[in-house]
């Protein structure tokens, strides 16, 4: 077991120095935190959402933007869609493709910024909302851990994570970039926290 817990350990250090070691992503990491801090510069939200670890994920950036991430500060306006009597009523009466898409038609306007995340960067329902996030004038940052998935083709930043053959990995590096996100946005607006 102590071989196991180490190896796991050891995968995980190594795709977090993939990362680290890939211009690319460190350059899209970069825009998709400009993004986000355009969006709140101009008086737009940020609206995340995702399914299973990756709503978590959704849930878990929305929270440090309207609460604080290390020190007090203002709340930004930030919302995940994880309301469970909307995401049960539209899942029921439209299909569960449609419970993110149906959260922006009510929510979303110009000026605001989705956060788009699948591991696969093929969940449908993660896909229609950005189909309807561009329809309404939104910004879209996709994070997902497959390059060339369809979400990669579809946002206007893409950060993607290839770590392995498995979501957990990905998702390892999904919250390491959410953090990376909200810090630099801290950065901008509150300085003095840093």
């Amino acid at each position: 077991m102590i071989s196991d817990i180490l190896n796991s350990l050891t995968e995980a250090q190594r795709a977090l120095d993939q990362l680290i070691n890939d211009t690319d992503s460190i350059e899209s990491i970069h825009k998709a935190a400009q993004l986000l801090i355009k969006t709140f510069e101009h008086g737009g939200k940020v609206i995340s959402c995702g399914n299973g670890g990756s709503m978590c994920d959704a849930m878990h950036f929305a929270e440090e933007l309207t609460g604080q991430y290390r020190k007090p500060r203002k709340g930004l306006p930030a919302i995940a869609i994880a309301d469970s009597g909307h995401l049960t009523c539209v899942g029921n009466d439209y299909g569960y493709v449609e419970v993110f898409s149906r959260y922006l038609d009510a929510h979303g306007k110009t000026g605001d910024c989705l956060l788009a995340i699948s591991t696969s960067g093929t969940s449908k329902n993660v896909l229609q909302a950005v189909a309807k996030a561009k329809e309404l004038g939104m910004t879209v940052i996709g994070l997902s851990g497959r390059e060339g998935s369809p979400l990669t083709k579809l946002v206007d930043v893409s950060v993607c994570t290839p770590a392995g053959a498995f979501a957990d990995r990905v998702q390892e590096l999904h919250i390491k970039v959410i953090h990376i996100l909200i810090e630099m946005v801290e950065r901008n607006f509150f300085p003095e926290n840093y």
